[in-house]
């Protein structure tokens, strides 16, 4: 990945995202960033072509993190980073003088069907109808720059957001803070006051709670914890739903008990880890923990917080989304499908992706596309082993304004004939497979399809479409019959003239 630009005089600096996303140098090893990506996209929820559309209705055009929580009554609360608005024109974060930046706002959902997307319903607004700022920051580098929402948690009508006071951004994977505290809301997030708890930093940086995450399980909240930047390990400290904001009633884990002493917590999982979400699955009885490590989101579990975790498993790799972080469980994910919110610096907005785990928290049936968003090369191949194939004139766009995900997407473009992109991917005979894909065409396209063929060109299984102006998600349920592989498919009739279409995010998985 690219170094992150730093920004001019004036400019408006994104949280996490302009801390960068490098792997870190001289604390362990980064994990390969060529690891395939199991889980999906199921829909982008911010910004432009996004179906929520944030961007008209609360000026949320870019964005990043969505740190959710149950708020005890029906509704999801997802809490954003530094946003920006209409002034936003990216790639990545931040904005001139008039982008509306914002540290933190918030939406609201109660949508409990996540497999065609996640609806946003409201959010706490300002008298100009914008999503609101809920935390406030000087802005000012060198003393606060932004307040940073890192975790969410409801305790009967009250609602405690855990945020981080950043000082000022560094190189990439690196900035300080001045302390992690605790808002709290009493209205469904409307309104929040700061609490006086804080876990201050100290003048090396490295007090081990600057950036937190809340997961309940039984009569306790653990809080999970890393230091600033990215290169630190996770400690856990344990507190009663009661005394979140009583800083003397939390107890830390020393490696054999639960200690009154801050000073005494030890790593339950070593460095680089950070931007952590925790969730505990009734599915496989075991705490998840997701975050980034290295270039990577990756997975640990384990049936106690203080463990023993598993080692990673990734989960998104950054070979197929270049500058991704965060990684937020969706809390009412069930049955061993995860849902979980990402983000991506080049968009600088946020998606909800899906994976599938077994009664052990092992990551399984995982996307048999490979190369699903275009971003491991600007070539294409014949379609067989992995590569993609496609009619002339066509090929892999590089412009990460225009594509749906990332800094890549397929295309093909011409004024006569039959032109698609495909690849060859092996299957299991009698089995259902569902096909996802998002795809736009010229406002002149009237022909187009997406689908799975026999690899001698029978369809198994399409969707018809014509002219698809944003970015638009397109599903195909299909049984594989007797087939050992099929060829996944993208494509348009272009008689009617100049006509393109373009795809990207292509994936296929069991049902």
């Amino acid at each position: 990945m690219r170094p992150r630009r730093r920004a001019a005089a004036g400019t408006a600096i994104t949280g996490l995202a302009m801390a960068g996303v490098l792997a870190v140098g001289g604390v362990g090893p980064a994990l390969a960033t060529d690891a395939p990506t199991p889980v999906t996209v199921v829909e982008k929820l911010t910004g432009p072509d996004a179906p929520n559309n944030t961007w008209g209705r609360w000026d949320i055009k870019a964005t990043d993190l969505g740190v959710m929580w149950d708020d005890g009554d029906g509704r999801i609360l997802t809490a954003f980073g530094d946003t920006f608005g209409n002034g936003w024109v990216g790639p990545g974060g931040g904005s001139g003088p008039n982008g509306n930046w914002r540290s933190n706002v918030l939406v609201r959902s109660s949508d409990r069907d996540l497999s065609d997307g996640m609806l946003f319903e409201s959010a706490p607004q300002s008298p100009h109808g914008i999503a609101k700022e809920l935390i406030p920051s000087k802005k000012v580098s060198g003393d606060e720059m932004t307040t940073i929402p890192t975790a969410g948690i409801s305790v009967g009508d009250r609602q405690y957001m855990g945020f981080m006071s950043v000082r000022q951004w560094g190189e990439p994977g690196y900035w300080d803070t001045n302390y992690a505290g605790i808002a709290y809301s009493d209205d469904d997030g409307e309104n929040w006051t700061v609490s006086s708890t804080k876990w201050e930093n100290d003048a090396e940086g490295t007090n081990p709670f600057q950036m937190q995450a809340y997961v309940r399980k039984g009569g306790d909240v653990y809080v999970f914890g890393t230091p600033n930047g990215r290169q630190g390990a996770v400690h856990v400290a344990k507190v009663s739903p009661r005394k979140m904001l009583d800083k003397g009633a939390y107890r830390y884990w020393d490696g054999r008990r639960w200690s009154k002493s801050e000073a005494d917590a030890v790593p339950v999982i070593d460095a680089p880890a950070s931007e952590l979400s925790v969730h505990y699955d009734e599915f496989s009885k075991r705490f998840l923990l997701m975050t980034l490590s290295g270039e990577d989101i990756v997975m640990h579990t384990a049936k106690k917080p203080e463990g023993p975790w598993t080692g990673p498993q990734v989960v998104a790799s950054s070979a197929d989304y270049p500058g991704l972080y965060g990684g937020y469980f969706h809390p009412w994910s069930a049955d061993g499908v995860m849902y979980f919110a990402m983000s991506q610096w080049s968009p600088y907005n946020t998606y909800l992706m899906r994976m599938q785990i077994d009664r052990d928290g092992v990551i399984v049936n995982p996307n048999l596309v490979a190369n699903p968003s275009f971003e491991r090369g600007t070539t294409v191949g014949d379609g067989t082993n992995g590569t993609w194939g496609c009619t002339p004139n066509c090929g892999i766009d590089t412009a990460p304004p225009e594509s749906f995900s990332g800094d890549r997407n397929a295309f093909v473009r011409f004024n006569s004939g039959w032109r698609n992109i495909w690849q060859d991917v092996d299957v299991q005979p009698g089995t259902d497979y569902r096909l996802t894909g998002f795809v736009r065409t010229s406002i002149n396209s009237d022909a187009g399809f997406f689908g799975a063929r026999s690899l001698d060109g029978q369809v198994i299984g399409e969707a018809h479409f014509i002219s698809v102006g944003p970015w638009t998600k397109f599903t195909v349920d299909f049984n594989s019959g007797a087939h050992e592989d099929v060829q996944v498919f993208a494509g348009v009739w272009t008689n009617g003239g100049d006509i393109w279409l373009q795809a990207d995010d292509i994936a296929l998985i069991r049902r």
